[in-house]
């Protein structure tokens, strides 16, 4: 009984992480289409039906080119940064609250919080190991980016914690059946949407990638297969934080069909924001994630503290 249930465990680990990279590349598409129309051009429409095989295309061009190492770089750092990058982002994705074997279990929201933390360090080990200014200088300001609103992003789920009293993320199905918590919460809503776009390092928040002062950030010296990783890496983590999203204020109903077009909604409106929103300055984002968004996350907490002392005692 032991190797069937390990044996099932592996195979869905498999299935699972197949499943979200067939879906990293086909969000890749959605933004080259959606960034295109937004510009008044056509996206990539060559290769294949209207360019459906255009992200496999991309892979195997990139995966086949030569790997260039720079020759002062800290080899084995460098080499393994992209690769534990990528493996974090998968991991994330063991939290999804399967209802079969090893995969629905009572810390969720505490592993999700554990494995988004760890991926900082890939970010630091990248851009120190390249021994590049540029890529040093776009690590530190991911750091720093990322530990700020890892803060409000905490403190949103401690929100949650107390609201439904559970670290379980299939909870959150069971609480919004009939009512959305995006009715209840929806400023808390609107500062997860945008802490998950600094998380994620998107526009307009991209100052680890900042083109104009820093070429590309802390992947500035990777090429070919260890850019990919780190390419697939940002994008698992947008589509898991749009997942997130949908769980915890669209409802939840992570068993129908539904969900899946919900969850499409919020990796366009990712996109909607990259074609429309010019780059924040660096100051402001600190600004931003320290007095605006840290003070009212910190009231909404304090409310939904009183709120459940009150249902309790009443």
């Amino acid at each position: 009984m032991f190797w069937c249930d390990l044996f099932l465990f592996f195979f869905e680990v498999i299935i699972l992480s197949i499943c979200v990279l067939v879906g990293v590349a086909f969000l890749t598409l959605l933004e080259r289409k959606v960034l295109g129309y937004i510009q008044i051009r056509k996206g990539p429409n060559k290769v294949g039906f209207v360019g459906l095989l255009q992200p496999f295309s991309d892979a195997i061009k990139l995966f086949t080119k030569e790997q260039v190492i720079p020759y002062m770089s800290n080899f084995y750092l460098y080499y393994l940064s992209p690769v534990i990058n990528l493996f974090l982002a998968l991991i994330l994705w063991f939290s999804v609250p399967f209802l079969s074997t090893l995969f629905n279990f009572n810390f969720g929201l505490l592993f999700f919080l554990c494995c988004s933390s760890l991926g900082v360090y890939t970010i630091m080990m990248a851009g120190w190991s390249s021994n590049s200014n540029y890529a040093h200088l776009g690590s530190l300001r991911s750091i720093a980016q990322t530990i700020s609103y890892e803060v409000s992003l905490s403190f949103i789920l401690l929100c949650f914690l107390i609201l439904i009293s559970s670290l379980n993320l299939l909870d959150f199905c069971s609480y919004q059946v009939h009512f959305w918590f995006l009715f209840i919460c929806f400023p808390l809503a609107l500062i997860w949407f945008v802490t998950s776009l600094a998380e994620t390092n998107r526009t307009p928040f991209d100052f680890a990638e900042g083109e104009s002062e820093l070429v590309s950030g802390f992947n500035v010296e990777y090429s070919a297969g260890g850019f990919a990783l780190i390419f697939m890496a940002e994008y698992a983590n947008i589509l898991f934080m749009s997942f997130l999203f949908v769980l915890f204020f669209l409802g939840g109903d992570f068993y129908s069909w539904f969900f899946f077009v919900k969850l499409a909604f919020v990796g366009f409106l990712f996109i909607w924001v990259r074609g429309t929103l010019p780059r924040y300055r660096y100051d402001k984002l600190m600004y931003l994630a320290w007095k605006g968004f840290l003070p009212v996350v910190l009231n909404f907490f304090l409310f939904f503290m009183g709120l459940k002392m009150f249902t309790l005692h009443s």
